[in-house]
């Protein structure tokens, strides 16, 4: 299963000022926080360790992890069982889902999702809602 790819947004109403790697950063800002809350796939254990530990480290940033790791896409065998069931809930079900979070949190003063910028300081603001969310998630789901 497919849950996002950066190219689906290259189109359209995407922002031509900006290059298309925008379009991956709030994809690779929810890959990053759950690879760095245990929901991530065996893949990335394995084949991708020491590209997972260089995002635990911070040594690379969420969105250019996620183009470099991932392809830009996000799929089900980037996440474990735990972490496929919170993106079917969240990323695109539940209301509110993953991009209003994420407009009402870090992206509500810019010209679109897209000109989020691919730092830290945006993932530290993003964290403590994901985080929040999962566990009202987890909650339910018991």
């Amino acid at each position: 299963m497919k849950y996002d790819d950066a190219s689906w947004h290259a189109g359209g109403d995407f922002p031509k000022e900006l290059p298309p790697e925008a379009g991956a950063t709030h994809i690779g800002m929810f890959a990053a926080w759950c690879m760095l809350n245990g929901l991530n796939g065996e893949l990335h254990e394995v084949e991708f360790a020491a590209d997972l530990q260089r995002l635990q480290q911070r040594e690379v940033t969420p969105g250019a992890w996620f183009i470099a790791v991932c392809d830009g896409k996000l799929v089900d065998e980037d996440l474990n069982d735990e972490g496929n069931d919170f993106a079917k809930s969240y990323y695109n079900d539940a209301q509110p889902n993953y991009l209003s979070d994420l407009t009402r949190a870090v992206g509500d003063r810019l010209p679109s999702p897209y000109h989020l910028p691919d730092t830290w300081d945006v993932y530290d603001q993003l964290a403590p809602l994901l985080t929040f969310r999962y566990r009202e998630w987890t909650q339910q789901a018991s």
